[in-house]
């Protein structure tokens, strides 16, 4: 997150000002850590992620928006992907992906 805030701003500050600038607050980060981020290869999660996240938004189109993150996780196990329930709702939820409500049963 720090060094995607950095990217959007470098242009403008320069990366040296912009980690002075943030030394001061919570979020430090050293200017060679924001050069090895940038140079070193996506990780396995982020890569996994990312077929995932693809297999998850084809599903949710499928299931007109309908499942939600338990029916979805069983979907996806049923097309081959094994991931945990838990992973399946870290990544609904990190792009905003929610299940119909449906009608109220009383």
């Amino acid at each position: 997150m720090k060094v995607d805030f950095i990217d959007r701003h470098k242009d403008e500050h320069g990366v040296q000002l912009i980690c002075d600038a943030l030394a001061e607050t919570s979020a430090a980060i050293a200017p060679s850590s924001y050069y090895a981020a940038e140079s070193r290869p996506p990780s396995a999660r982020s890569l996994r992620d990312a077929e995932l996240m693809a297999a998850i938004t084809t599903m949710c189109k499928e299931s007109y928006h309908v499942y939600g993150a338990r029916k979805m996780w069983k979907e996806i196990g049923r097309a081959g992907h094994q991931v945990a329930r838990c992973t399946v709702e870290r990544l609904m939820r990190a792009e905003g992906l929610k299940g119909s409500n449906g009608p109220s049963r009383r």
